[in-house]
């Protein structure tokens, strides 16, 4: 783990204890997501950041002003300390980093489902609970329609793949045949 990502989990432990003491947990997240999807979907707000053209000052008064009223005290307050003190890049670490300590809490995880269609909420409910099982914890799924996986599904959960795709399934059975040439 390099030291960006120690910081970065720093300030989200730290901004969690806020949301948690505050019983905006969930909330907290909310905004943390649309503010961070938003800076780094715009070069135009990153390049203003970033510039060593302008001073903190300006950067700390237009952020507050852009996001007053849209974002939380502690989240407005945690993107200054990360600006103020050099570490915008940190945004998505950040946001990373309070995903790990709410999931640790409160046993919540999020599953990335690759399928070759969108599913419904009801299949979402059935994947939650299928594997929620498996790694004991709540998971939130975020589906990914993947046409390259032909049928079936590929599920990721933090560091675990778990292949269930017609695509991975060919892919092991040519991989078998090979070894055996």
């Amino acid at each position: 783990m390099n030291r960006d990502s120690v910081v970065a989990k720093r300030y989200a432990k730290a901004l969690y204890e806020v949301a948690e003491q505050q019983g905006r947990v969930i909330e907290t997240e909310d905004e943390l997501r649309a503010f961070v999807k938003a800076v780094s979907g715009d070069k135009q707000i990153l390049s203003f950041i970033n510039s060593p053209n302008i001073t903190e000052a300006v950067k700390l008064q237009v952020l507050a002003e852009s996001f007053q009223g849209k974002l939380s005290a502690p989240v407005i307050n945690t993107i200054k300390l990360l600006v103020g003190r050099g570490r915008a890049n940190l945004f998505e670490e950040l946001l990373q980093g309070y995903l790990e300590t709410e999931g640790e809490k409160l046993g919540l995880a999020d599953a990335t489902v690759y399928s070759a269609y969108a599913l419904n909420d009801a299949e979402k409910a059935e994947v939650s609970a299928l594997f929620g099982a498996r790694v004991n914890k709540k998971i939130r799924v975020e589906n990914v329609v993947d046409p390259e996986v032909l049928g079936g599904l590929k599920v990721v959960i933090g560091d675990t793949l778990f292949d269930g795709s017609l695509a991975g399934k060919l892919e092991r059975l040519e991989k078998s045949f090979n070894r055996r040439v």
